[in-house]
């Protein structure tokens, strides 16, 4: 996608309100101000088919809570993909696959994006016809899909080329080369006796680099090894690894 080209993102929900500061502060309202996103909400309730705006109802079989019903989303859905060419719909689920930061990516590549947010005891098992994909944002219960709408939003849309002030920043940040950050230090030089690495002050860019590098490994085996399985690491890494394993015993 090129620089200057804007991203569509609608998000169908039952609490628009939700979502204003989230849309009006920070990178999110720069990058819609510069034309490269342009965010639609879209409440649920205005395409249910009752002046009550019902959009759940019990469980067929009986049980706790309420079901999201289908004929709400399925309109909304038709609705909004008929104001522009279809793009991806993405529903916000515990039951979606994990969120990371490759699919971040994924979508940071995109065009369209329509994020179905979920509400109530769960939904309707029919509506998970209309969705290219699944996401959940971790192992545990949030009270709907606008707040994980939010996360997977924030995360992608920076992402995006030109949103960024430094267009270094997302390739420096955590997970976006597959590990952890490596630590990093502003003024003061020295805080309560706790200094900045010499390092980091020498002005020497290869040893900074190497220095930065080494300290990302050895973040990620302290804690999240994991990581480390799923990547392909180079020479250098490999060789880095070594050496902070000699440093420091115990780190497997």
């Amino acid at each position: 996608m090129k620089e200057g080209s804007s991203v569509r993102i609608d998000v169908l929900t039952i609490f628009p309100g939700m979502f204003d500061g989230f849309l009006d502060e920070s990178i999110i309202k720069r990058a819609q101000e510069r034309g490269l996103i342009q965010i639609f909400l879209h409440d649920i309730r205005q395409y249910a088919q009752d002046k009550h705006g019902t959009v759940d109802d019990y469980p067929f079989g009986g049980g706790p809570g309420m079901i999201f019903k289908p004929e709400p989303v399925f309109r909304a859905v038709e609705a909004v993909q008929s104001q522009a060419s279809p793009g991806l719909v993405v529903l916000l689920t515990p039951q979606g696959e994990h969120y990371e930061q490759r699919i971040a990516k994924s979508l940071a590549v995109g065009k369209r994006l329509l994020f179905i947010c979920g509400r109530y005891k769960g939904l309707d098992d029919r509506i998970r016809t209309i969705a290219d994909r699944e996401i959940s944002i971790g192992d545990y219960v949030l009270t709907g899909g606008e707040l994980p709408a939010m996360v997977v939003i924030d995360s992608m849309v920076r992402l995006i080329p030109g949103v960024l002030g430094d267009e270094e920043s997302a390739w420096n940040d955590s997970f976006f080369q597959g590990i952890l950050d490596a630590p990093q230090f502003t003024r003061p030089r020295v805080f309560r006796d706790l200094s900045v690495p010499e390092v980091l002050l020498s002005g020497d860019h290869e040893q900074i680099r190497i220095w930065r590098k080494k300290e990302a490994l050895r973040k990620t085996l302290q804690r999240r090894p994991d990581l480390l399985e799923n990547i392909s690491l180079k020479k250098e890494d490999k060789r880095l690894i070594a050496q902070i394993k000699k440093e420091n015993r115990g780190i497997e």
